[in-house]
């Protein structure tokens, strides 16, 4: 399943390049940004419209956040869900595993003897999760960009994408839900 027409306008205006992510005719936001004016273009504002490639649907994102400290991953969190909120995407699950996974290193006080004095070194490391869900692939990438760029220092981000496609041509739905034909070389192969 995708769109067929475009959902952005790519613009330029006074040296800024930019693109609007269109979807029911709404502003939504702007990405990639550019600083500098490129040579040749006019200083006025000129509009073109994007490439007539098919949009693809994603189910869900799941985004996965890790750092030392859960205040940040808490504050990172409001932010992402801000940002989502303002773009008009749909929150699936905000959660937070109960305990921080603990590494810990144990080693000797002394280089040489002395072996019954030891160290212990422990670093924890917190985690957050939260799922976004039935996005477009030109509303997830300036999502994505956004939040990535945004990421504060010392936090690691994991983003997986569960995306929707079409039946492969060998495979056709039958009247009845419950059956599924498949086309194979030697004749029709019933699924139940």
């Amino acid at each position: 399943m995708a769109f067929s027409k475009p959902l952005c306008i790519r613009f330029q205006e006074n040296g800024i390049l930019g693109t609007i992510v269109n979807r029911h005719l709404q502003f939504v936001g702007v990405n990639n940004f550019s600083s500098t004016r490129m040579s040749g273009t006019p200083q006025g504002l000129s509009l073109e419209k994007c490439s007539n490639k098919k949009d693809t649907l994603y189910k869900s994102v799941e985004i996965e956040i890790r750092s030392g400290e859960p205040a940040v991953l808490l504050s990172y969190e409001w932010f992402t869900s801000y940002a989502a909120k303002q773009l008009g995407i749909t929150l699936g699950k905000c959660w937070a595993p109960p305990k921080a996974h603990h590494n810990r290193l144990t080693l000797l006080k002394s280089i040489h003897i002395y072996k019954k004095h030891r160290v212990q070194y422990e670093i924890r490391t917190y985690f957050r999760h939260m799922t976004y869900e039935r996005l477009t692939e030109s509303t997830l990438k300036t999502f994505l960009e956004y939040i990535q760029r945004n990421v504060p220092e010392g936090v690691a981000i994991k983003i997986t994408k569960k995306s929707v496609l079409d039946l492969p041509p060998t495979v056709q739905l039958t009247g009845d839900k419950n059956w599924i034909q498949c086309k194979r070389k030697n004749g029709l192969h019933i699924i139940q």
